[in-house]
């Protein structure tokens, strides 16, 4: 298959256009919001209703999921009433794709009329102020990744050439998953976040740079899908799980294991806080 990022900007509107017709032959609500479940975090497609579930393979366009703790499927359905779009599991650089891959499926919501994009990952801590299992609210990202996925020609259908990101994650929805959380009994912080290509994790010296340049958590994702969602124009929250302290904060070896098992302890309170949250994006 001819790699998207060779394709002209044009083709690639007209693929998501296509994608998201085919999955409005399957479900023909309209939802407006949407959640993309980072690794250990897929488990929350579970909780929704009405639910209807078309594997990533039978979505042109789409990529496949390789890491284990993400199915590789989008979840249609609603969440308290609400209807929304789950991605459980997604694409990342990493695995050998190309930024247009990375994003597409954030092009195809954009393109079906979602307005509000939860992120979410699975993060190493950098503050100590964080502990295992930890949510953090992303503030601000840094793009270490080396590349920008707006990177080439431009089509204005997408959005502007030059998109601000003085706000890529909503104020408003920060302070959303702030009170809704603290309602459910958990105090989730602020912080930044920094991503990195991966696929190995940091070293301590690196993790030593990231503090130096204000980062308080640091993965492999969210950053590119976060930059394409604010050209289309949607508003992002950003969510990490702290699965982890990155290499040098605590001396033990980190391994992809520990974050699949972080991931199912934070299941119940990650998907309270989801409830609460999800019908005031609105």
């Amino acid at each position: 298959m001819k790699p998207m990022e060779s394709l002209s900007p044009e083709s690639l509107y007209e693929r998501a256009e296509h994608a998201a017709r085919i999955i409005r032959a399957q479900w023909s609500e309209e939802a407006r919001t949407a959640l993309v479940l980072g690794s250990g975090l897929g488990a929350f497609a579970d909780e929704i209703e009405d639910a209807v579930a078309l594997p990533y393979t039978e979505i042109p366009g789409f990529a496949r999921s390789t890491v284990e703790g993400h199915a590789g499927r989008l979840v249609l359905g609603k969440i308290e009433g609400v209807p929304i779009a789950a991605m459980q599991g997604r694409f990342h650089y990493y695995e050998g794709y190309q930024f247009n891959e990375v994003t597409f499926p954030v092009r195809v919501l954009g393109v079906l009329g979602v307005k509000s994009l939860v992120l979410t990952n699975a993060a190493g801590g950098l503050n100590n102020g964080f502990t295992q299992g930890a949510l953090m609210v992303i503030s601000d990202h840094l793009n270490l990744i080396g590349e920008n996925p707006l990177r080439g020609a431009n089509d204005e259908r997408f959005g502007p050439r030059f998109p601000d990101m003085t706000e890529v994650y909503d104020r408003e929805y920060q302070e959303v998953a702030i009170k809704e959380g603290r309602r459910a009994g958990r105090e989730l912080r602020r912080g930044v976040y920094a991503a990195l290509s991966g696929p190995s994790y940091e070293t301590p010296a690196e993790i030593r740079m990231l503090r130096a340049l204000g980062a308080d958590a640091v993965g492999m994702s969210t950053v590119p899908e976060a930059i394409v969602a604010r050209q289309m124009g949607i508003k992002v929250l950003g969510i990490s799980c702290i699965t982890n302290l990155a290499a040098g904060v605590l001396d033990v070896p980190i391994n992809h294991a520990e974050v699949i098992e972080i991931g199912e302890r934070v299941r119940v309170p990650f998907a309270e806080l989801m409830r609460g949250v999800i019908p005031k994006l609105q």
